[in-house]
């Protein structure tokens, strides 16, 4: 890992995020490409990530700031199933230097730091929508958002195992974020790092690890209600052929609460709140 790292970029050449824009909302969607890793050597499988992964995410939330001054909440989430975040990849750190771990941490820590300066200066809050495991680093991205939201389901927990699974304290800001941020007791606290397997459904809210939790079962009758907001704008960016199933997938969530999908959909397309591209 004696390579010269390069920490300028640019959209075009995100490999591991992707940003969809709408007015106020961001929609920022952590998608890793996990052969594109910094180095060889490792794969960042389970949207895992390494020092490249978070260069574009400082780059982004740089951008999100300056460029993006319209927008006032950003939704972060997975663009994987059943896996939020697997955290900092441990093959890479097992490879690093010494000096390379602790830059990572340092770098890290300062590009976390950067979403809470973005509500403090900007006045942009970050929530994390989580939905699948969510553990180590991937907890601590959450954790530096404003709020955390958690499907309620058997393969959605937060956790942080660094403790129980590889008797290391990590330097990235969970530490203090737990207890200081977010006001989880001491004890919890101490119970909740020992916890390899982490902490689920209304658990997570009592001990104060999430903001709330939200059932599967209610996501089709949230996004029925969306449909029927005046209010709301859809925006889905894809590739060609995926327009038969997203609107089959509209039509049975339209119907089932008594919406005519077709004169809905021509609606709002003709308000310009409606919009599917593909490529």
């Amino acid at each position: 890992m004696e390579q010269v790292i390069v920490f300028q970029t640019d959209p075009s050449r995100y490999r591991h995020w992707r940003v969809e824009y709408e007015g106020p909302v961001a929609n920022l969607y952590m998608d890793v490409d996990e052969d594109a890793g910094l180095f060889d050597g490792y794969k960042l499988k389970l949207n895992s990530y390494d020092l490249g992964v978070d260069i574009e995410l400082a780059d982004i939330v740089q951008r999100m700031r300056f460029e993006h001054p319209e927008v006032k909440v950003v939704v972060m989430r997975s663009g994987k199933d059943k896996v939020f975040c697997a955290g900092a990849n441990i093959r890479m750190l097992g490879g690093a230097s010494h000096a390379h771990k602790v830059n990572f941490c340092k770098f890290t820590n300062e590009t976390r730091n950067a979403f809470e300066v973005a509500e403090e200066e900007s006045g942009q809050k970050y929530v994390a929508a989580v939905q699948g495991s969510c553990a180590g680093g991937g907890y601590e991205l959450a954790l530096a958002c404003n709020h955390i939201i958690l499907t309620n389901d058997s393969s959605s927990s937060v956790a942080l195992p660094e403790v129980p699974l590889l008797a290391v304290l990590p330097g990235t800001g969970w530490l203090t974020r737990v207890t200081d941020k977010r006001r989880v007791r001491r004890d919890l606290a101490d119970v909740f790092c020992a916890m390899e397997e982490g902490v689920r459904g209304q658990r997570a809210v009592d001990w104060r690890l999430v903001d709330e939790i939200v059932p599967n079962s209610k996501f089709d009758d949230a996004v029925a209600e969306l449909l029927g907001d005046p209010k709301t704008h859809i925006y889905i960016c894809g590739l060609r052929g995926m327009e038969e199933g997203v609107e089959h997938a509209f039509r049975n969530i339209a119907e089932s609460v008594g919406l005519p999908w077709e004169a809905t959909r021509d609606a709002m397309r003709e308000d310009g709140r409606y919009h599917v591209e593909t490529y």
